[in-house]
């Protein structure tokens, strides 16, 4: 049997356009009978679940690219938008810092105007303009001088306490000497009991000392110190330190004391410069020769 033979052998049944009408009537009839009498929808039901992983398996690739791409733009919108946030966030605390500095000067301003109207002396603002560069003295220059009328002498103050002391003027600028300058002194006394003595600086912004001070004297921790008065300096009443440690020895005649500043002697920029204190009468000058003759009177034998 030849290859002509063989593919007229296997070529056997109706012809393609028979078949193609057959199809299609087939079709029709179907979609017909679906339609009218719904007699197919459990076979549609059955081939959907045949036909289900099969199109999940197709459409697996584009779903998994998508989920990609929509990953990589999620990660980069999250990083624009955490940087984005990230500025945000040091700006506004940067604007809080701000406010709460304002705040907290505006607090201190409005306790320092008052004080003079709570008190029985007269005062005049400044402001700090400069500190002293070297780190071993504890001055600043306010922003008042001569033509505001301050004078080398005057007491500098916050809403607390005792700052400093006005100690040399210049035109439109004044130096104060902060009461932690070392060796600096305050007359003071305890407030609990009225004792009276002298606070000296120590060279720290957060210390002070009570000097010669007997081991039997009568102070405690947490005592405030005062101005006393004495001397005509600074006004009486006016908190300057708290003792906060106290050593006494044996061997030594005197007691180390250490006491903190009340005012905030490195801390605000605003103060008040306390006007002239009424002048005290002059010390009695001591007749010439009564120094020796008291001597002589102590040395001349008793009969």
């Amino acid at each position: 049997m030849d290859h002509t033979q063989s593919f007229q052998f296997f070529n056997r049944g109706p012809s393609p356009a028979v078949r193609l009408v057959f199809f299609s009537v087939l079709s029709l009839l179907l979609l017909f009978v679906d339609a009218r009498y719904r007699y197919l929808e459990s076979t549609r039901s059955a081939l959907s679940v045949l036909v289900s992983p099969v199109q999940r398996l197709a459409t697996l690739p584009g779903v998994l690219w998508q989920q990609a791409g929509d990953f990589f733009i999620t990660q980069r919108n999250l990083v624009d938008e955490n940087k984005l946030l990230h500025r945000q966030h040091e700006s506004d605390a940067a604007q809080l810092s701000q406010l709460q500095a304002l705040q907290q000067e505006n607090q201190q301003l409005r306790s320092l105007l008052a004080l003079p109207h709570r008190s029985e002396f007269n005062a005049q603002p400044a402001e700090v303009v400069y500190a002293e560069r070297d780190v071993f003295k504890r001055r600043v220059l306010l922003n008042k001088g001569a033509d505001a009328g301050i004078k080398a002498g005057q007491v500098v103050m916050d809403d607390i306490g005792i700052v400093g002391q006005i100690t040399r003027v210049y035109p439109w600028l004044s130096e104060v000497t902060l009461i932690t300058e070392k060796d600096h002194a305050v007359p003071v006394q305890v407030l609990r009991n009225g004792l009276r003595t002298i606070v000296f600086g120590a060279g720290d912004t957060s210390q002070l000392s009570l000097r010669y001070m007997p081991i039997s004297s009568d102070i405690q921790n947490d005592d405030v110190l005062v101005t006393s008065g004495v001397d005509g300096i600074y006004p009486p009443g006016i908190p300057v330190a708290k003792v906060i440690k106290i050593e006494r020895d044996a061997a030594y005649p005197f007691a180390r004391v250490i006491c903190l500043p009340l005012a905030g002697v490195d801390k605000h920029r605003h103060l008040l410069v306390l006007s002239d204190l009424p002048k005290l009468p002059e010390r009695p000058a001591e007749a010439p020769g009564a120094t020796g003759a008291t001597q002589n009177s102590k040395m001349k034998p008793k009969r």
